[in-house]
């Protein structure tokens, strides 16, 4: 694009012709390139350097580059650079060319009638013309016109307008200043020399950076920076050495010689405005780390100032090296309103690296992040990244275009990505009245908020603190909490990490990132957006899940018991969650399957008690004859420290120590050794019964307590009291599973008698029990449902019901007690009974999770599940070729059909059985005789159809049913060990939670949970 303009155009229209015509951005750095109009050769090294900084510098920073456009001299080279950048990237560089018009060749083709012209440039020079090509690989050119042909100088003067206009323009760094301007001198003749003093004398002066190496004027400044003191004089002896090296390279006369030597020894009185480059410098290695370190040494731009430059250009290591250059006292000699600035904004444009140098530096995160300013984040961040956040808002309420995100707001995404019973800090009733109190209805001004500090007490049990002196008044308990779920919901990975590892509770954090994660995944599956970004955010998941692996190995492998209490550790800044609950509820099944959490899901699973082998026996035995409770082997304290306590248990504890102490102050000694002997008489006379009962080769799994036996001596090694090991005892889950499995038994074996035998008009005993235990199941599932972590009923309800035995015992309860209300009416015994035999389908299937809990048939029936929940869609496909054939089959053979629903059951009844092998061959083609009825019209079509129907069904249709289950089988068998191990979690926990005694006899724990609670 071009513009042919005036000598003496305005340089704000010019400015509004390019930002608005030519849809360029206002660039952060403006760099001006002067050299040579004849073309000079570079050194390759320096060649390589010069191209390669100049394009990196334009890059990282959002520069322009200015130069004389046409293809001659320094440009040539420019272009070049240019040309190798196109090569390698789509990324456009805005380098704007300012020539004269009237020395381009060719340049009647760029005349054209109307004010937006396509021309054909034609860029092949003619070699006896004396006129110059514009280069091609610029993006703009602006071609000014005074009048005159051949000659230069037209646009200097336009050039330097331009320039200052720019300068004086905000950037979009943010900082308040205007676009920094950086001259670039290779090679050039004296004319150059004039430019770079008027670049120092401007107000505010212009950093030139010379390139030494290149020949002629920049290399005579270069030399002449090098050779004078700060104040600009020339050391002794070099005066007649520079006056000739002048003469030499510009052919001059003496007195010009001796002139232009006053206007370098004037450009070096500003010499701490000129940076020189040169190849293998320690202090500039490359040119666009000249540029940026001339823009800061020769402005008087505040650190703030020149922070906010090196953050706008993406250089951290310009800030590293030449803004912290005090290291953390930079902060002190900044204010506070000044830093917080930079970080928001390094935050907003996802430098990380700059957040990481700012921390590094002082910066505390504690005071940076408030309220305000964490709502600011989100509602700052990138367009896109903004649109995906208000799109799951938009599944709460319908937001207007204008609406700004409250961190309210932010609750309820992440409890929608979080699920389950997970309840946002931002949505608890204390912080909606802190944020109330803070901002209103109406989201109130800073100045409302300092008079509403009275009003507020103490906010720390939402992890907010307040401060009087804060203006904002409140800052977060855990601040890198709070942005790693910023960074997440934005997609920011590398910010996410980045804050994952700073701060506290790094496992709970990778696993809170995990789930999010793997939400946003699934919602931009479901959306159908880019499969790139699904699996970016699916990569994601991956990594932060597999930090969460390492640091639970690392952890475990340093000390086992720490590992396992970390796992139970409630994190109050995470509604109260363990590790292994956010582990689970982001599905992450290695890091259930690690060893670490096995060793305490089986702990938990045993309770107290002490066994290894055969304790599926010994636990029944115990539950059958209670006195064998006394011969089980309990864990001490000691082992059992890792494993969380109920209140009960622990305030039971207390009062057994005191009343230890009290009895061994109180009982005589004698009375208590009389009592202990008979204990353990009474318990070893148990313990021979039941060695006796189980063979010698369980009693050689005893370890080290068979050894004591042998020796006639057994010591109770935890030192529990008789009423202790009864309740510990009871309370272990594996237990309370054997019992509810007992009685589950013996209640599906009852249901099945009242089922097979005839109905009473009375209920039979036996109907009795089955009425009361449903009865009592039923009022269980209301009460896991209301004691279930969710606040609200809706969503107690909504967590409850996803688990599919849940399910599956809703309708079970339902379907029975529909059943009793029909047998409730004599006239109804019949349907009473046919739903009784329904009602006994759902019990029996209930049987399946009961095996779940074994290792070796569980994973099976995990299979099952999966198994039919994939099935569908090849379900649907066979029933629409099923129902094709059935209808055309129904339609010939029967066209006189009266309107009936048999007709439904006749279209699939003899289809369906097809697909099993019953081909009903009689009726195929049967032949016209005593025996048969006349065959009807076209009953001939008939065969072929179910030929092409069997081939289709039965061949193809069931062979793929059988692989894909096939695939199932075999994608699941690899995994089925973790998949069991993840499940584990579940029926441990379920089991964990329940009442000691089963339906019916669960009543007395209800009546005995009451009774605690008075």
């Amino acid at each position: 694009q071009y513009a042919r303009v005036s000598y003496d155009s305005r340089p704000d229209l010019l400015l509004q012709l390019m930002v608005k015509e030519w849809q360029m951005e206002l660039p952060r750095l403006l760099i001006s390139v002067h050299g040579g109009l004849q073309n000079f050769e570079l050194h390759p090294k320096l060649k390589q350097v010069f191209s390669k900084g100049l394009i990196k510098a334009a890059l990282t920073t959002g520069a322009w580059i200015f130069t004389g456009g046409v293809n001659t001299g320094v440009v040539n080279h420019v272009g070049n650079a240019l040309k190798e950048h196109a090569s390698r990237s789509s990324h456009k560089i805005c380098t704007i060319g300012i020539a004269p018009w009237g020395v381009i060749e060719n340049r009647g083709d760029l005349v054209g009638q109307d004010s937006h012209v396509v021309s054909p440039y034609q860029t092949l020079s003619n070699p006896l013309s004396k006129l110059n090509l514009l280069n091609s690989l610029h993006s703009h050119f602006i071609l000014v016109d005074d009048g005159t042909v051949g000659k230069y100088g037209a646009e200097a003067q336009l050039r330097r307008e331009l320039e200052k206009h720019i300068a004086t323009v905000a950037c979009r760094a943010g900082m308040g200043q205007g676009v920094p301007v950086v001259g670039l001198v290779a090679e050039g003749g004296p004319n150059v020399i004039v430019t770079v003093l008027e670049y120092l004398l401007e107000e505010p002066p212009v950093p030139v950076v010379v390139c030494e190496g290149t020949g002629r004027a920049a290399d005579i400044l270069a030399f002449l920076h090098k050779n004078t003191d700060d104040t600009g004089e020339l050391c002794d002896g070099l005066h007649d050495e520079i006056v000739g090296t002048i003469k030499k390279t510009f052919n001059f006369s003496h007195g010009q010689a001796m002139h232009l030597l006053q206007t370098l020894l004037e450009c070096m009185r500003r010499k701490e405005l000129i940076t020189v480059f040169h190849t293998g410098s320690e202090d500039h290695s490359d040119v666009d780390l000249a540029i940026l370190t001339a823009l800061l040494k020769g402005t008087n731009f505040s650190s703030a100032d020149q922070l906010n430059l090196a953050l706008a250009w993406d250089r951290v290591d310009i800030a590293k090296n030449h803004v912290f250059v005090y290291g953390q006292h930079w902060m002190v000699r900044l204010e506070w309103a000044r830093w917080r600035r930079p970080m928001l904004d390094a935050l907003v444009m996802d430098r990380v690296d700059f957040v990481k140098l700012l921390i590094e530096n002082g910066v505390s995160m504690h005071k940076f992040l408030t309220i305000t300013r964490l709502e600011e984040l989100y509602n700052t961040s990138d367009h896109h990244q903004m649109s995906n956040l208000r799109i799951l808002l938009h599944r709460f309420s319908h937001l207007p275009p204008d609406y700004k995100i409250t961190l309210i707001d932010v609750g309820l995404v992440i409890e929608f990505l979080m699920g389950g019973a997970f309840r946002s800090m931002y949505t608890r009733k204390r912080f909606r009245l802190l944020y109330h109190n803070l901002y209103g209805q109406h989201r109130a001004s800073v100045d409302n908020t300092r008079q509403r500090k009275q009003k507020m007490s103490t906010a720390s049990g939402v992890g907010v603190t307040l401060d009087g002196s804060d203006p904002e008044c409140s800052c977060f308990a855990y601040p890198f909490n709070e942005l790693l779920a910023w960074a997440v919901l934005m997609k920011r990975q590398r910010m996410a990490m980045f804050f994952w590892q700073h701060g506290e509770e790094s496992l709970a954090k990778a696993l809170v990132a995990c789930k999010l994660y793997r939400s946003l995944a699934g919602e931009a599956k479901q959306s159908r957006e880019d499969e790139l970004k699904w699996k970016r955010l699916w990569c994601a998941r991956v990594k932060f899940g597999q930090l969460a692996l390492d640091l639970l190995d690392q952890s475990f492998r340093q000390d086992e018991r720490m590992a396992m209490k970390l796992l139970t550790y409630e994190l109050r800044n995470w509604s109260n969650f363990t590790c292994l609950k956010l582990a689970v509820s982001s599905r992450h099944r290695p890091f259930v399957a690690h060893t670490c959490t096995q060793m305490l899901l089986a702990d938990m699973w045993m309770g107290r008690l002490n066994m290894r082998k055969n304790s599926w026996f010994k636990v029944i035995l115990s539950i059958l004859m209670p006195p064998s409770i006394l011969m089980l082997e309990y864990k001490s304290k000691a082992e059992m420290s890792h494993i969380p306590q109920s209140e009960e248990l622990h305030q039971m504890g207390q009062e057994e120590r005191e009343h230890r102490a009290a009895a061994t102050r109180d009982i005589p000694m004698q009375r208590c050794l009389s009592r202990r002997v008979f204990l353990r008489l009474l318990s070893f006379a148990i313990r021979i019964l039941l060695l006796r009962t189980v063979g010698n080769g369980s009693a050689a799994d005893g370890g080290e307590s068979g050894h004591k036996e042998e020796e006639g001596i057994w010591i109770r090694p935890s030192g529990l009291s008789l009423s202790r090991r009864i309740y510990e005892f009871y309370h272990a889950p594996i237990v309370k599973f054997w019992f509810n499995t007992l009685a589950y038994i013996g209640f599906l074996m009852l249901f099945t008698y009242v089922v097979l035998v005839k109905l009473q008009q009375l209920p039979s005993v036996q109907e009795w029990f089955v009425i009361l235990y449903l009865f009592m199941s039923a009022i269980e599932r209301v009460r896991e449902i209301f004691m279930s972590e969710p606040g609200k009923f809706g969503q107690k309800i909504k967590v409850w019901l996803d688990g599919y035995w849940n399910i599956n015992d809703s309708l079970g309860i339902l379907l029975f007690f529909v059943a009793v209300a029909l047998r409730s009416q004599s006239h109804l015994l019949i349907e009473a009974k046919i739903v009784y035999s329904l009602d006994v389908i759902f019990w029996y299937v209930r049987l399946l999770d009961v095996f779940a809990v074994n290792q070796n048939v569980g994973p099976y029936i995990m299979m099952i599940g999966k198994m039919m929940w994939q099935q569908c869609m090849l379900m649907i496909i066979m029933a629409i070729v099923l129902l094709s054939f059935g209808v055309a089959r129904q339609a010939i053979l029967f066209k006189e059909a009266d309107p009936s629903w048999y007709l439904a059951r006749n279209i699939v009844f003899q289809p369906y059985w097809m697909i099993f092998g019953e081909v009903y061959a009689p009726e195929i083609d049967n032949n016209t005789d005593d025996e048969y009825p006349p065959c009807t019209t076209g009953a001939f079509i008939t065969p072929f159809l179910q030929a092409v129907y069997l081939f289709v069904q039965y061949i193809i249709m069931v062979n793929l049913l059988i692989a894909f289950f096939n695939n199932i089988y075999l994608e699941a068998k690899n995994i089925s060990d973790k998949l069991w191990k993840f499940h584990r979690y579940h029926f441990t926990m379920y089991y964990h939670q329940k009442p000691i005694l089963p339906p019916p006899l669960i009543l007395l724990s209800y009546l005995s949970l009451f009774a605690s609670q008075l």
